[in-house]
C-alpha cells in the first residue's frame, strides 16, 4: 500500500490521514449525495485497502448512517465539514475529495446515479463565472 493523503476539517480540529491509492474519484448525482453536501453532486474519492488515521480531533468526528441503507456521511460536529470514512470489513476508505489537504493527483473517473440527478443541474452551463466573489 502506497500514497499517503493529508486532510482536515475547515475548522482545522480534526486532521487525517489515508495510506493508500485512490482507485476511484466518483461525483455522485444521488439525492443522498446532494442532501449530504447541499450541492450538485457528493466528490468522493475511494481507496481499498486504505488506512485512515486520525491525527487529530477523533472525538469530534461522527458518523450519520442512513436507516435501511449502506449510505454513511462522517462529519465534523464543531463545523460540519465532511470527512473520509472507512468500511472495517472491506478496508474501503471514501474521501470527500474537498476534505484533503494533499493534491488531488487521480481525475474523476465518473459522473455517476445521473437519472437522479438535481431539475436545476441543466441550468448550470450556462451561469456566469467569477475568479472572486461578485460584487
Amino acid at each position: 500500500m502506497t500514497g499517503k493523503h493529508s486532510g482536515s476539517c475547515l475548522c482545522g480540529g480534526v486532521t487525517f490521514e489515508i495510506t493508500g491509492e485512490f482507485k476511484n474519484f466518483f461525483l455522485c448525482h444521488c439525492n443522498r449525495c446532494r442532501k449530504g453536501t447541499g450541492t450538485v453532486h457528493g466528490a468522493n474519492l475511494f481507496a481499498q485497502p486504505a488506512e485512515l488515521t486520525w491525527l487529530s480531533g477523533e472525538d469530534q468526528v461522527r458518523v450519520y448512517h442512513l436507516p435501511g441503507t449502506r449510505h454513511a456521511k462522517s462529519f465534523c460536529t464543531t463545523c460540519g465539514s465532511a470527512l473520509p470514512g472507512r468500511d472495517a470489513a472491506s478496508g474501503l476508505v471514501v474521501a470527500p475529495a474537498g476534505s484533503l489537504d494533499s493534491p488531488v493527483t487521480i481525475e474523476p473517473s465518473a459522473h455517476i446515479m445521473m437519472a437522479d440527478k438535481a431539475d436545476w443541474e441543466e441550468a448550470l452551463k450556462d451561469a456566469p463565472q467569477f475568479d472572486k466573489y461578485p460584487e
